[in-house]
């Protein structure tokens, strides 16, 4: 049914149905990490070889990342909320497959389709805030709430999944899903109206841009009239899964073994692929991505500095994983545990964040934020191996809390620049470019970080030591300080000192020069914040609730409440 809802203050069902749509998000985003300790047990039940184990950890986040953009358009197609349903129960099945998955195959496969219903789950969740919330204000409490707990899902993750194993076996890490995923299913068609495209919306929003001035509406109402739903352009979904998943695959793979010539080549194709999309978005009267809104500085500016946010995220959140467990001497699960410090960091600045907006230009906010995470990374070059943890980990607060706090703006003041009928695909072009930005961050810092320790390694070494080791040994003490650490078991005591020492200095260093590059980056996210997005957060609102001149267009004309 069409309903020209007028924008006000949500009430206590549309908070309550807030809360039930971020428990999916809560679970989607701890999948991505939730494996880090259960694939040892998982190897030895289904002795996967060693290019198994790694498709294993990274099919879900491979087709999660591939098919955002095309679940974003299908839920402004067909309903985000029919689309959040599917994805639970895509998501829920496909749990119970893999907590009882018999062979390596079955559980990569599995892990794609888990990738599939988290694809449709993540923007269709974001997407509905921007129906659910049309005050500003509102708006911008639920998307802070909305990035706390996707920051805080991925880093519980390990957490949760250390708890289980120490009472069930490793399928209970997918198990937990299944009691959200039903609860998920059965609250949420209570509890959420229905939002989708209306079949003459697009034509309406064409409309309205085409007119001016006092033609407007009549602009808006032939657009509405001519207005004919076309087929839902599959090429474009092979395009966009196609570019996405290559791009990503070529990146990660430079950050996992260095430059060769196949990821090369995957980027290169994935770059390909990304331009004929965009040409082809270029032609279509109803795109799966709106150029011409991702050419807004409301709301393209935002995209990019997330991109940036995320470069800094990733890139160095395996820095800190390994410090605390290689250099500070932790196991994974107390590694895991203090790493929940810095989320302390969340706690303060997102809701400051959030304040502070309301009363300076959200740039500037955003700026600050970056400008804080900035002052953290800065802090975190000065880690030595002898430092104590709390030095650490307190750097890490601070740049995660100004991360999280930049974050947020940028997600609300994009989502806000969207009209309501394109709020999946925004949704979907947001998150995937924080997927591409934490691939990047990963590639780069890491890169940065691995030349500097085999540097160091290779002047630092003592000679005796290093004639001592086997050829084969002695290059995976040059590459990495789990290479290190794993020969380092092998030789004599003394010599086994010598090398983990030298290892841990290096790395430490190497930790500190790629904090540099995240602490450089944060300052060219900060100055683009001031200097580029000032301003935008009005025009953003008018643009997004108004017509070309000013005038009041009707949702009724952009999208379809049910």
């Amino acid at each position: 049914m069409e309903n020209s809802h007028t924008p006000g203050l949500a009430g206590r069902k549309e908070w309550i149905a807030l809360g039930v749509l971020m428990l999916p998000l809560l679970l989607v985003s701890m999948d991505i990490s939730i494996l880090y300790f259960a694939i040892p047990f998982v190897s030895q039940d289904l002795e996967p070889s060693a290019t198994q184990q790694l498709w294993i950890l990274d099919m879900y986040g491979f087709v999660l990342a591939g098919l955002l953009i095309t679940m974003g358009a299908l839920g402004d197609r067909i309903g985000r909320r029919k689309l959040v349903l599917a994805g639970a129960a895509v998501f829920g099945a496909a749990s119970v497959a893999a907590a009882y998955a018999h062979s390596a195959d079955a559980l990569i496969g599995v892990r794609a389709l888990l990738g599939l219903g988290g694809a449709a789950l993540m923007p269709s969740t974001l997407a509905l805030i921007r129906n659910l919330f049309h005050d500003a204000k509102q708006r911008g409490r639920a998307v802070t709430i909305w990035t706390g707990v996707m920051t805080t899902g991925i880093s519980l993750g390990p957490v949760v999944s250390g708890l289980l194993l120490e009472h069930f076996w490793w399928g209970s890490v997918f198990l937990i899903n299944l009691p959200a995923m039903v609860l998920l299913l059965v609250l949420v068609p209570f509890l959420v109206p229905e939002s989708r495209t209306d079949s003459g919306a697009e034509g309406g929003s064409e409309g309205a841009r085409e007119g001016a001035g006092d033609g407007a509406r009549e602009g808006a109402r032939d657009g509405a009239r001519d207005g004919v739903r076309e087929p839902f352009d599959l090429v474009s979904a092979a395009l966009s899964l196609a570019a996405l998943l290559t791009v990503i695959y070529g990146i990660k793979e430079w950050a996992r073994h260095g430059f060769a010539s196949v990821p090369a080549l995957a980027v290169v194709v994935g770059l390909a692929l990304g331009y004929v999309f965009v040409r082809r978005q270029k032609r279509l009267t109803h795109p799966m991505i709106d150029l011409e809104l991702l050419g807004r500085r409301a709301f393209g500016g935002p995209v990019f500095a997330n991109v940036l946010a995320m470069f800094a995220t990733v890139g160095m959140a395996v820095f800190l994983t390994q410090y605390l467990q290689s250099v500070q001497g932790l196991n994974p699960f107390e590694a895991a545990l203090w790493s929940l410090v810095p989320a302390s960091g969340v706690i303060v600045a997102a809701p400051t964040a959030a304040i502070l907006a309301q009363r300076v230009d959200r740039a500037y906010v955003m700026g600050g934020g970056f400008v804080v995470a900035a002052a953290g990374f800065s802090w975190l070059t000065q880690i030595r191996t002898d430092s104590p943890l709390w030095f650490c980990l307190s750097a890490g607060a601070l740049y995660v809390g100004g991360l999280v706090a930049a974050m947020t703006l940028a997600n609300e003041l994009a989502i806000g620049a969207a009209p309501p009928e394109r709020a999946g695909s925004a949704a979907a072009v947001l998150e995937s470019g924080q997927e591409l930005g934490g691939a990047l961050g990963m590639a780069v810092l890491g890169s940065v970080g691995a030349a500097v320790y085999s540097r160091d390694m290779a002047d630092a070494l003592p000679a005796d030591v290093a004639a001592a080791l086997p050829g084969g040994e002695a290059d995976a003490v040059q590459e990495t300080l789990g290479g290190a650490a794993a020969a380092a078991a092998r030789l004599p005591a003394e010599a086994a000192d010598s090398v983990l020492a030298v290892a841990r200095d290096a790395f430490s260093h190497g930790m500190g020069l790629a904090s540099v590059g995240a602490a450089v980056v944060m300052v060219v996210a900060a100055l683009f914040s001031f200097v580029v997005l000032r301003g935008t957060a009005g025009r953003a609102t008018s643009r997004a609730g108004k017509g070309p001149e000013g005038g009041d267009l009707a949702r009724a004309q952009t999208g379809v409440l049910e």
